[in-house]
């Protein structure tokens, strides 16, 4: 006989669960975002030809991500993240086929469909980090998200140690996609139990996605991790290439400036949960915006890679907590927040994935070094808007 309570115990192994497959989707992120540009010179690509492949990526997780809480309200965030790992795990090894083969076209393929084991994998991972949150009535959703930065900061330096050994990216990306398979089939079966649908206290069916895209706060928030994904995604994607172009640092340098970056984050996002507890969620988020965007001027005009790391580790500050606290924002409203947590991640993954390919192409304009000055815009917004992520009153 199967049962739906959800215990404490339930829930404490659904966050250790949680936490394991956010850190796995960041060091699968990673291992190919630490080595672009080592993907840029096996292909001879320019910094705009490079922004097309990671469109490839972006436009698969943005056909993705849509539909995503429709796949989960079907078959639950356990059977979505199990998918989206067996997808990811298989464009993983096409990408490395791909680059031995040195075929910009089956590469593109290839990257497509890792976007979409990425994107399928996220909204899922959020909505049960959302799910656990509630049930623990303490914040831990930056706890998740700091998984995810831990995860991107273990695969930024295993990618910067190979790079400086010589071992290629193809045979890198095939022993991470074993792995990231391995997991996403056996770590969710400690996941919250799936509920078909949520319901109100009266027993009828919560409307779903059509309400939650026209709830204007939630709207709103989106707009808000929209800004504050593309400063996260701009990191990710260009740090090491800006830094390589920009100072003439080296690839392995280039690498661990990102991982300076992701290191900050991950920081950042362990310790933040109690200072969103202590100073409220928009002073928090005011204050992330702010050092994210000195963070980035200092990175960009730095004229030394010493200066630049000190502005790459304050920009990871000011990344660290915006995306976590939109996706509590969001699931302020229990009846309501797997529907609402999928608009937003979908709307700051709009931002996370198209951004940096747009800046590529600025890039070729520009050189990427100055390109990465364009999120400045986005960032102010998300700091003006920052209130609409205060906490809804308890009903």
């Amino acid at each position: 006989m199967t049962t739906n309570t959800r215990s404490t115990t339930n829930v404490n192994a659904a966050a250790v669960a949680t936490f394991l497959i956010f850190g796995m989707n960041g060091l699968v992120f990673a291992s190919w975002a630490a080595r672009i540009p080592a993907v840029t010179e096996a292909l001879s690509l320019t910094s705009g030809q490079m922004g097309t492949l990671l469109l490839c990526t972006a436009v698969g997780s943005l056909l993705a991500l849509p539909s995503a809480g429709w796949v989960v309200g079907r078959i639950g965030t356990a059977n979505t993240v199990r998918v989206a790992g067996i997808v990811a795990g298989a464009a993983g090894a096409g990408i490395a086929f791909s680059l031995m083969a040195a075929s910009v076209p089956a590469t593109a393929i290839a990257l497509f469909f890792f976007g979409i084991g990425i994107g399928l994998w996220d909204v899922a991972q959020n909505i049960e980090g959302a799910d656990v949150e509630h049930r623990l009535k303490r914040t831990i959703m930056p706890q998740f998200h700091a998984a995810f930065s831990g995860g991107a900061f273990l695969g930024a330096l295993i990618g910067a140690g190979l790079s400086q050994l010589g071992v290629g990216l193809p045979q890198h990306l095939l022993v991470i996609a074993a792995i990231a398979v391995a997991l996403a089939l056996t770590v969710p079966k400690y996941f919250l139990p799936h509920e078909a649908a949520e319901v109100h206290d009266d027993g009828a069916p919560v409307a779903k996605g059509p309400s939650a895209w026209r709830d204007g706060r939630t709207l709103l928030i989106g707009v808000v991790v929209l800004g504050a994904t593309l400063t996260e995604g701009a990191g990710n994607d260009w740090i090491a290439k800006a830094a390589v172009d920009g100072l003439g640092a080296s690839e392995s340098t280039g690498a661990l400036l990102f991982a300076l970056f992701v290191l900050a984050m991950t920081i950042m996002r362990f310790f933040g949960g109690k200072a969103i507890d202590t100073f409220g969620r928009v002073s928090v988020l005011r204050a992330s915006m702010a050092a994210a965007a000195v963070g980035l001027a200092l990175f960009v005009f730095a004229g030394n890679v010493v200066l630049a790391g000190v502005g790459a580790a304050l920009w990871g500050v000011g990344a660290a907590l915006a995306f976590p606290m939109g996706m509590s924002a969001a699931a302020d409203d229990p009846k309501h927040a797997a529907a609402r947590v999928s608009v937003v991640s979908t709307i700051g993954y709009v931002a996370f994935l198209a951004g940096p390919p747009l800046l590529g192409y600025l890039g070729d304009h520009t050189g990427i070094h100055l390109a990465l000055l364009a999120i400045g815009a986005p960032i102010l917004l998300a700091l003006l808007l920052a209130g609409v992520a205060k906490p809804l009153p308890p009903k």
